[in-house]
């Protein structure tokens, strides 16, 4: 909060909306002490406790011609506002977004192993928001977004079927229909990872179980690099099955799975000096693991539940 109210963007131009989902914590009373302070805050009631429904409530509400995602789990520098709102134009764009640095929760081995593993090609693949970039480049998607407001007139909101994702569909529907979107590396949002190898290994299950979802709704994958995840899962099943059957597909097989192993030691022996956490060394192969297997686990029981017409239902919190 203390990094949207320190922006150098003009107040008497702003509207900021936080929408609230039912927060058990002191959330609500913090925002209603804000909105008594600062004419220009407001707070909305999300019943249904979903990201899209929040996002949908806010652009209703709003009444600029541009609007920005914010993201309550992040931080922001002051020219953030100015500098999105600045590019949007100069770029005739239609979304534009900063890098997303990736920041340990705390400072133990694991909470830098998740956050570098959340940032790293070998996690995420060329997710250029979350790996960097030198240049201001064209793409498929940026976190949050600043969009001008014309662009939900013309291909609608946040479609609310999507619990996770729902960035990846509407920049994927945005593009469809034409749109540019530019992701600025020089503006540089702080994201605080998630503290704990279970919660994270639950985010990239969630990241996985949507894209199929995604894909339909889309008509098309939007990217290559979401499959994978899930040729990797069904490698290791389906390797370890064929093992039995060839001595060469086992040697193979192991040979594979080494090479792997050896990709996660050496990113965590580069980084062992850096974070000066020895432990890397182990955390770093196992976390990778996570992150692909609970993706492409994911993926799969997402594409099992469009073949068999099941029902989306997760509870997305952190």
């Amino acid at each position: 909060m203390a990094s949207v109210l320190a922006q150098d963007y003009p107040t008497e131009n702003m509207e900021v909306f936080f929408v609230d989902g039912s927060s058990t914590d002191n959330t609500r009373s913090m925002i209603e002490k804000y909105t008594r302070e600062h004419d220009y805050i407001h707070l909305l009631h999300n019943e249904f406790r979903e990201v899209s429904f929040a996002l949908n409530k806010g652009i209703e509400a709003a009444r600029g011609e541009i609007i920005i995602r914010i993201d309550g789990h992040c931080t922001y520098p002051e020219n953030y506002i100015s500098t999105l709102v600045r590019y949007l134009f100069e770029l005739d764009a239609d979304n534009v977004g900063g890098l997303w640095k990736t920041l340990p929760a705390n400072d133990s081995a694991v909470c830098h192993g998740i956050a570098i593993a959340s940032s790293h090609p070998f996690g995420v693949g060329a997710s250029r928001h979350k790996i960097g970039s030198k240049n201001i480049i064209k793409t498929d998607t940026v976190p949050f977004g600043c969009y001008r407001r014309d662009v939900f007139d013309r291909i609608g909101l946040f479609d609310t079927d999507l619990t996770r994702n729902q960035d990846d569909e509407f920049n994927g529907r945005l593009i469809k229909n034409g749109g540019k979107i530019y992701l600025i590396p020089d503006l540089v949002i702080n994201y605080t990872a998630r503290n704990r190898v279970a919660k994270m290994r639950k985010m990239y299950y969630q990241y996985g179980l949507y894209k199929p979802l995604v894909n339909k709704k889309l008509g098309s994958p939007a990217t290559v690099r979401q499959f994978f995840p899930l040729l990797f899962l069904l490698g290791i099943v389906v390797g370890a099955i064929l093992s039995f059957v060839s001595q060469w597909i086992f040697y193979l097989y192991v040979a594979v799975l080494l090479l792997y192993l050896g990709i996660g030691i050496s990113i965590g022996i580069a980084n062992v000096r850096k974070k000066r956490k020895i432990s890397l060394l182990f955390w770093m192969p196992y976390i990778f693991t996570n992150i692909h297997l609970s993706y492409g686990y994911g993926y799969l029981v997402g594409i099992m539940k469009l073949l068999t017409n099941g029902t989306y239902q997760v509870n997305s919190n952190r």
